[in-house]
């Protein structure tokens, strides 16, 4: 084969295929995350200069129908404490209007007209906090391609006939089915290397790296990933083991599943610039997605088909596994997956949400998740997470 040759893109990223705000909109949310990362996909691969069949087989594998759930919870935890953070500051600003208004004796016309210019300079707020600092939204840029990049280097090694031997993944045959299966270990190899260069690499399109914000990040994501490969060696050691209990695979799952999905969230919430309560809320939330994750995924597994899924169907069963349908079975289990996703957005609503009550004032912490999911896109992307049939 001749090494492929790809030249650089020649657009900024538009705005408009940004997911600089979420808008109360998650399918076009969703659908500019995935525009994003696929743009910037095609500019590190550019960047890396890979020779031919390597290139072939990582575009390959990172274009497929993924459903890029950790990207996307990157770009929802970098929007979520974006806005919880600017609704916060029009919440002080109001009150500090309020208690000036009443020091002074204005009457209640001027009190109103505090209120309303309030709720204006929520409205630009919202919007002027995710872009007066391209750094921060293009280092939220590169985080979601290194969790994705992570991720599906996870997904090749996990494929290849010394582990799973899965053949197919995506929708789409495996990639050491298409290429040779060398060159898929090599595939996966890089993309591991390219998940941590991205953070600080001089890229085309992107603003240079803040090296405050990547020190932090590469401080999440490092042991994280760690955690991800000691997750996946527990679950082998698990095959065919015997009284295997609850407490066991979730301690198998919080790595394996619920390390990376960590990391996604934290390091959103660190390039919107998280506090520590939110940071913890992050944390804690993601704790109960990535377990919530993994049992959705055993069920999926026995109740889904091939088809839908995307990859095969039963393979848990085939090889084995030790999955919490197997120990609880499927009703016991989609109660349990139900009750992460409850916790998780507990730990949301309690720290990164808030809303208009009835007299137009912002109320935090204090009303359902079904109201909550209209405006926050965290809270939005676990009701996407919990209906997912694949």
């Amino acid at each position: 084969m001749t090494v492929s040759t790809t030249s650089i893109p020649s657009f900024m990223p538009a705005r408009l295929v940004s997911f600089a705000s979420f808008d109360n909109n998650t399918e076009q949310f969703h659908s500019a995350v995935r525009a994003q990362l696929s743009q910037d996909i095609e500019v590190l691969f550019a960047y890396a200069e890979l020779p031919s069949p390597l290139l072939d087989a990582c575009r390959y594998v990172m274009t497929g129908q993924g459903k890029l759930v950790r990207p996307l919870l990157v770009a929802s935890a970098f929007d979520s404490v974006n806005h919880s953070n600017a609704n916060d500051d029009v919440n002080n600003n109001n009150n500090d209007n309020v208690n000036g208004s009443a020091n002074n004796n204005v009457g209640n016309d001027d009190e109103t007209a505090d209120k309303s210019t309030g709720k204006e300079a929520k409205q630009n707020h919202d919007l002027e906090s995710l872009l007066e600092n391209d750094s921060d939204y293009d280092m939220c840029r590169r985080a979601a391609l290194a969790v994705e990049l992570l991720h599906t280097y996870s997904l090749v090694h996990d494929d290849l006939p010394c582990m799973d031997d899965d053949e197919l993944r995506r929708g789409q045959p495996t990639a050491h089915i298409v290429f040779e299966e060398s060159t898929a270990l090599l595939a996966g190899d890089v993309l591991q290397t390219l998940a941590f260069e991205v953070l600080t690499a001089e890229l085309p399109t992107f603003a240079h790296f803040d090296s405050a914000i990547a020190s932090q990040l590469i401080a999440i994501f490092a042991p994280r990933a760690r955690r991800m490969v000691s997750g996946q060696m527990l679950d082998l050691n698990a095959e065919a083991s015997t009284g295997i209990s609850q407490s066991d695979l979730e301690a198998i799952h919080r790595d394996k599943t619920g390390a990376l999905i960590e990391a996604a969230m934290l390091m959103g919430g660190i390039c919107a610039g998280a506090t520590a309560p939110q940071r913890m809320a992050l944390q804690e939330c993601a704790q109960h997605i990535g377990l919530a994750f993994q049992v959705q995924d055993d069920i999926l597994d026995v109740t889904t088909s091939t088809d839908t899924l995307g990859k095969p169907a039963g393979s848990d069963e085939k090889l084995d596994k030790s999955t919490y349908v197997k120990l609880m079975g499927v009703e016991q289990a989609t109660s349990y997956a139900q009750s992460l996703f409850n916790d998780g957005r507990a730990a949301i609503i309690r720290e990164l949400s808030s809303r208009e009550s009835s007299d137009g004032e912002l109320s935090s912490r204090e009303f359902s998740s079904t109201d909550s999911a209209d405006n926050n896109a965290l809270l939005a992307l676990i009701e996407w997470l919990w209906a997912r049939k694949k």
